[in-house]
């Protein structure tokens, strides 16, 4: 149930990068501003009938190309059920696209001196610790940019939902079993770039989210970028997130993403990373200017890791510096994607050799829709026809991602056992339950029955369901209210539960939390 919990996450994008010898199958020169200027309406068109057809509520896209801003619109509303207009200059959550997005920050600070993406965190942040002592001491920027740490993809994002905050999350870290040795192995961490990109900033004397602000925001004129989410609500201009529902698209619930702010706190509009765009194009030079040093961003495209090999292209697929690199089907193109499930899509896609990028803005979750645009963007510009239904081929990719794991707990949970075995008293259950890296699980009575309270000073409450003896079900996820896991207590010779594991928080192996009161 990890892979759909309300969090930010990466979904699978074309991306590619220029190392290894590799040869484009484009040669640089072959897109012209013919090309891209007869792409561009066919484009705006099939993003308007993605709307219609009711794939996406809201959308907005930004292209650049050789230096310039050659289109951004908006299509669709902001919140369903209102007549609110999407335009460039809404502000949308970026999720996990915040990564590249930090990646320039942290460039930008090598640039200068600060840091380099070498610099081991035990010289920079020797707070910071991994399970094992010779990764501690060795870990660097580069290694947890890259997520190749040996952190498992899940770890600390459980801590977050919950309600832990940033500095409290990276500490408990050093609690978690490694999923692969030491730099053997590609393991998608949020906690794990965001340890990266604090301990970076902590070298410049910045926090995180100041450093974003002077290094990168301010000096390219992104007025309406923040890794602030009281910044976010502060735009009245705001996407609503939505998900699925009943046939509808719904808005449910919010995302608050503090704690990972690096890796998927972001916030922005079509505008401004227009402007990132072009800086990045660019390799650091913006309108004449350079902003960050050449050898500085240059390097977050430089694959650090294998990711496997990309379903659509059957190439290789690497993870650099906060980038996914890979060979497309229109040559070198470097990218990322985001999604919150609780709402939200984004991706951008870049054609170095070609100076030509995309932005694709979503309020949804889960729709291909983003990478259907960017898709048909690029083959109406190199083919001038689609290649494919780019939208089928994206919703198959994300309902064979996420509809089993979905089915899977409704075949499990959703209709209790025709005779299930009666309950213990409720005084069996009820209690304080504790392991050191969830804290404390308090189980309380309440005039409808069990409640589970997880999280700082039980901030986070769950209603128990009875579904079989000593098994209980929650609802763990606000946007998925049709989706339960597992709460199961074991009980010790007392006739009490000594122990419960929860079902939800156990991926990593340690959902199990004994009684301690």
């Amino acid at each position: 149930m990890r892979s759909v919990r309300a969090l930010s996450f990466a979904l699978p994008v074309i991306a590619a990068a220029a190392p290894f010898g590799f040869v484009s199958e484009v040669d640089a020169g072959a897109v012209t501003r013919e090309m891209v200027d007869a792409a561009l309406p066919r484009m705006e068109s099939y993003a308007s009938d993605l709307i219609e057809q009711g794939a996406v509520p809201g959308m907005a896209v930004a292209v650049v190309y050789e230096g310039e801003l050659v289109y951004m619109w908006g299509f669709g509303v902001r919140k369903e059920g209102r007549d609110d207009p999407v335009d460039a200059d809404t502000v949308f959550q970026l999720a996990s696209f915040s990564k590249p997005l930090s990646s320039t920050v942290v460039a930008a600070l090598v640039g200068e001196g600060t840091v380099d993406w070498d610099s081991r965190i035990a010289d920079i942040a020797p707070e910071f610790q991994l399970r094992q002592a010779y990764p501690s001491q060795q870990v660097t920027v580069r290694d947890l940019f890259a997520h190749r740490s040996g952190l498992p993809g899940n770890a600390g994002n459980e801590l977050e939902a919950l309600g832990y905050p940033r500095e409290e999350i990276l500490r408990r870290l050093r609690l978690v079993e490694p999923s692969s040795s030491f730099r053997a192995g590609y393991s998608y961490s949020n906690f794990g770039l965001t340890a990266g990109a604090e301990a970076a900033a902590e070298a410049a004397g910045l926090g995180w989210e100041e450093a974003a602000d002077v290094k990168l925001f301010e000096p390219l004129g992104m007025t309406s970028a923040s890794y602030r989410y009281a910044d976010f609500l502060a735009h009245e201009n705001r996407a609503t997130l939505h998900v699925r529902h009943d046939g509808e698209w719904q808005a449910l619930a919010k995302r608050m993403p503090d704690a990972q702010a690096p890796a998927g706190g972001a916030s922005s509009n079509v505008r401004d990373l227009a402007r990132w765009m072009l800086l990045v194009l660019g390799n650091g030079e913006f309108d004449g200017t350079r902003l960050i040093d050449e050898a500085a961003i240059a390097e977050t495209h430089i694959p650090a890791i294998t990711r496997g090999v990309d379903p659509t292209t059957g190439r290789a697929s690497f993870y650099a510096l906060g980038w996914n690199v890979q060979f497309g089907r229109h040559g070198l193109v470097w990218g990322h994607a985001g999604a919150f499930s609780t709402g939200a899509r984004t991706v951008v896609n870049l054609l170095p050799e070609s100076g030509l990028g995309i932005v694709v803005l979503a309020n949804a979750f889960p729709t291909g829709a983003p990478e259907a645009v960017a898709d048909t963007f690029f083959d109406l510009v190199f083919d001038g026809e689609p290649s494919r239904d780019w939208l089928a081929m994206w919703d198959a990719r994300y309902e064979s991602m996420f509809g089993p794991v979905i089915e899977a707990a409704e075949a499990a949970y959703g209709t209790p056992p025709a005779e299930p075995a009666p309950a213990l008293a409720v005084s069996a259950y009820v209690g304080t339950y504790a392991n050191d890296y969830f804290g404390e699980a308090v189980v309380e009575e309440s005039a409808d029955g069990l409640v589970l309270r997880l999280g700082p000073g039980g901030i986070r409450q769950f209603p128990l369901t009875h579904f079989d003896r000593d098994l209980f079900t929650y609802i763990p996820f606000d946007e998925m209210p049709d989706t339960r896991s597992a709460v199961t207590f074991r009980i010790g010779a007392d006739g009490k539960a000594d122990q419960v594991t929860i079902e939800d928080l156990d991926d990593l192996g340690m959902g199990t939390l004994k009684r301690n009161d």
